[in-house]
């Protein structure tokens, strides 16, 4: 695969991924209306997902016409190790300040990264930027507002995200670590390196904490080795993820509704 088609599908496996996560919430949120905020935000997610696989998908058919692929093969016909999404978001839920602290993580990246997307010289990715900055705008409002609320709230919900801090950072590096493709992509002017807007997401990150009274982070002087999820080394959990989510159609090949 070029590198090219693996930068959009980095792109695609993140938010389809922490999408699926968020769905498993579905019914059992702790009040009715964060339920369905939260099942809102799993079909943007999972929205953007699509939007990034078919134009994978379609750029991939433009260089291999004999062997075709859709973007239902790439969400559902790849095993662990073809994935390249963060290990941040295939995380499992844990509690409830766990599940919010890692949105608020991703979705920070992700807004800084949607805009500078706009300036990609691909216009596909420039118009999914733009289509997913809007909703990407509500989903760092909606996770700000509950670390917040949990961080400078009772005695316990600050203890619950100071154990969402600990559960959390060591996979934050990653993010700000260049691949392969990202170096690609950056070069041909289709997308930018990811640490250009590390010094900008722990700016935001620390001012909202401070709101919380939260404890400051800083980056990390040597990642952990470990953090390879844009090289297919993924933990556990995604192995476990997929088996779930990817059932229907391994076992019932060409299905469709």
């Amino acid at each position: 695969m070029d590198l090219l088609s693996t930068y959009i599908i980095h792109q695609a496996d993140n938010v389809l991924i922490l999408g699926h996560r968020n769905s498993e919430w579905t019914g059992h949120g702790p009040i009715l209306e964060q339920d369905i905020a939260l099942s809102n935000i799993a079909l943007d997610l999972v929205g953007q997902a699509r939007n990034f696989y078919q134009l994978a998908a379609a750029h991939l058919n433009e260089l291999t016409p004999a062997e075709p692929v859709t973007e239902d093969d790439l969400a559902y016909l790849r095993d662990a190790n073809e994935f390249r999404n963060f290990i941040l978001v295939e995380q499992v839920n844990g509690d409830w300040a766990k599940t919010i602290l890692r949105q608020f993580y991703f979705s920070t990246y992700q807004f800084l990264l949607y805009n500078r997307l706009l300036q990609s010289n691909i216009p596909e990715i420039a118009a999914i930027s733009e289509k997913s900055l809007k909703e990407t705008r509500y989903h760092v409002k909606w996770s700000s507002e509950w670390v917040i609320r949990l961080g400078d709230g009772t005695e316990e919900s600050h203890a619950r995200m100071l154990e969402a801090i600990h559960n959390l950072n060591p996979w934050i590096s990653e993010l700000f670590l260049p691949a392969d493709f990202e170096y690609e992509a950056e070069s041909s002017g289709a997308g930018v390196l990811p640490e250009i807007i590390k010094d900008e997401w722990y700016y935001r990150v620390n001012k909202l904490f401070e709101t919380a009274t939260l404890p400051k982070i800083t980056s990390e002087k040597k990642p952990m080795q470990i953090l390879s999820g844009k090289k297919g080394v993924h933990s556990e959990h995604l192995g476990l993820l997929l088996a779930e989510m990817q059932f229907l159609q391994r076992a019932y090949p060409g299905s469709n509704w």
